[in-house]
């Protein structure tokens, strides 16, 4: 059987196509687990009918070599894209654990001043006492806190979290914080 004659923009369409349905196809998955009921929802629509359009033009010109390259290389630039896109809507909240050792800092205080909802509990570590620090932040924030912890308390240890729900106490404000698809979810 030979292969169909295939125009030269025919690998760009599927390229492009597979860029655009697998990087909605990640944020599809975000929002979904984020809580988000309908954008996924209508994202997956549009979502379907691109990848229609880029695995039906791959496969009536799978013979040609260039049709399978911007397909599979469409996959990979667009989870690439689609991780760009999540790391900069960065939705949702964190769990933030800080253990300090340093006995001269109290790092709790300093990061209260600074204006951090934090909680403190007082542990016993390998070399003596220890602080732990918790505290619960929008997702966007972990960068500052991180390099706000490393100038205050530069050997501390720190873990972070991703949190399902965020609800009650000083944090309930925190938790009705509004995104862009915020109008959409039917969360509770």
């Amino acid at each position: 059987m030979n292969a169909p004659d295939m125009p030269l923009w025919i690998p760009f369409l599927i390229f492009f196509a597979r860029i655009c349905d697998v990087s909605m196809a990640t944020m599809r998955m975000i929002l979904l687990t984020s809580g988000i009921k309908f954008w996924p929802v209508v994202i997956g629509f549009f979502e379907v009918i691109i990848w229609v359009i880029a695995v039906s033009s791959a496969l009536r010109y799978l013979p040609n070599p260039f049709a399978v390259l911007g397909y599979a290389s469409g996959y990979a630039c667009g989870m690439m894209l689609g991780v760009y896109l999540e790391d900069r809507i960065a939705i949702g909240f964190r769990l933030v654990r800080v253990i300090n050792s340093d006995q001269t800092i109290d790092l709790s205080l300093a990061l209260r001043g600074l204006r951090w909802r934090v909680t403190r509990i007082n542990a016993e570590g390998m070399n003596g006492p220890t602080e732990i620090c918790f505290t619960a932040i929008r997702r966007r924030d972990v960068p500052t806190l991180r390099r706000q912890v490393s100038e205050i308390a530069p050997m501390s240890f720190m873990t972070i979290e991703r949190i399902d729900r965020l609800a009650g106490g000083s944090y309930g404000s925190l938790a009705q914080t509004r995104t862009p698809f915020s109008r959409f979810s039917t969360r509770k």
